[in-house]
């Protein structure tokens, strides 16, 4: 069983996600409701749903609110679609995500984004990134490599453990 509630966002022409119910480990999220499409996911909209293994975002998704995939722990990879382009804060704490490719459109990784995901290996930034803020691998103890570009402002607070695994590309 899956079940979603929606928010028309500010524009009056799209939905945010803004409730789910569930308890199966594939959750596929609409892509549209009412004829017009999802481009949010708002704040806690999964968290504590350790049952969550994997989640299909549409090709609609723009933002991901804060704490989305809280305590998500078997939450192990997620793909963004190509369009998305913003992460808000702690979006990704305590889930169990291994790596991630973030699209080219994400600009920033903003504060305790990833916090204490403690499975997290490998982040690939897109061509876009800028900044990645202050502790946003915080308590990534396994996180082995972030690839991003050369002029990416790196808070010095980013990594709790080994800045050594910033690969430039």
């Amino acid at each position: 069983m899956q079940e979603f509630d929606f928010q028309i966002n500010y524009d009056n022409e799209t939905y945010a996600v803004s409730r789910y119910t569930g308890d199966e480990k594939k959750v596929l999220v609409p892509g549209q409701f009412g004829g017009k499409p999802v481009t949010i996911l708002l704040d806690k909209l999964f968290a504590g749903h350790s049952e969550i293994e994997e989640v299909v975002i549409p090709e609609t998704v723009t933002d991901l609110g804060e704490f989305v995939f809280d305590g998500c722990e078997n939450l192990r990879s997620l793909v963004l679609p190509a369009g998305f382009q913003y992460l808000w804060g702690y979006t990704f704490v305590r889930s169990g995500l291994e790596e991630i490719v973030l699209p080219d459109g994400v600009r920033s990784i903003p504060p305790y984004a990833f916090k204490d995901c403690k499975h997290l290996r490998r982040v690939v930034c897109g061509a876009g990134m800028k900044k990645i803020g202050a502790w946003a691998f915080g308590g990534c103890d396994s996180l082995e490599e972030v690839v991003c570009g050369e002029n990416v402002e790196i808070s010095p607070e980013a990594y709790s453990s080994n800045p050594a695994i910033l690969r430039l590309s």
